[in-house]
């Protein structure tokens, strides 16, 4: 019962949103925090070396405190804030899907916990791939004037 409902998507929506009221709470109260988050689902910007980012486990932990907290913002459904990492205190912008976010934790305690498995995407992202090429092939072969890039297979 309990996979039924942590696999559900509305299930998922609703701590999505959960997370995101939660930290908008914390920011409008000037609160630090950290997040625990499933690191394959995170993107840096400037990308890290991989010194730095082979050392992140599955499961990675972000304190949001001082500039990190001042530089966090929340877009749709996503976290961005800018960090510095390892020695050299590289810069980048950490971009964090709220569903990849497990536990949001103020002064060493859990204050959400998210349960949802998040949704299968690797085959809507091929559904969607494949209807992408169809429709941009349709709209391209609409227009006459693109009949002169298509290649015709040669006769055997």
């Amino acid at each position: 019962m309990l996979f039924d409902i942590i696999k559900n998507p509305a299930f998922a929506r609703l701590m999505e949103t959960h997370a995101r009221e939660l930290l908008i709470h914390l920011f409008e109260n000037n609160q630090s925090f950290g997040i625990l988050c499933k690191i394959e689902h995170l993107t840096f910007d400037p990308p890290l070396p991989v010194n730095i980012s082979s050392e992140f486990r599955a499961m990675t932990l972000f304190f949001l405190a001082g500039y990190t907290f001042e530089s966090a913002r929340l877009e749709n459904n996503i976290l961005y804030f800018e960090a510095g990492f390892g020695q050299e205190n590289i810069g980048s912008m950490v971009t964090v899907p709220l569903l990849s976010i497990v536990q949001i934790i103020i002064d060493d305690t859990p204050a959400f916990v998210n349960l949802a498995l998040p949704p299968e995407k690797s085959l809507s992202v091929n559904i969607e791939k494949n209807e992408g090429v169809k429709n941009s092939m349709s709209s391209f072969l609409s227009n006459p004037e693109n009949q002169k890039f298509i290649k015709e297979a040669p006769k055997k």
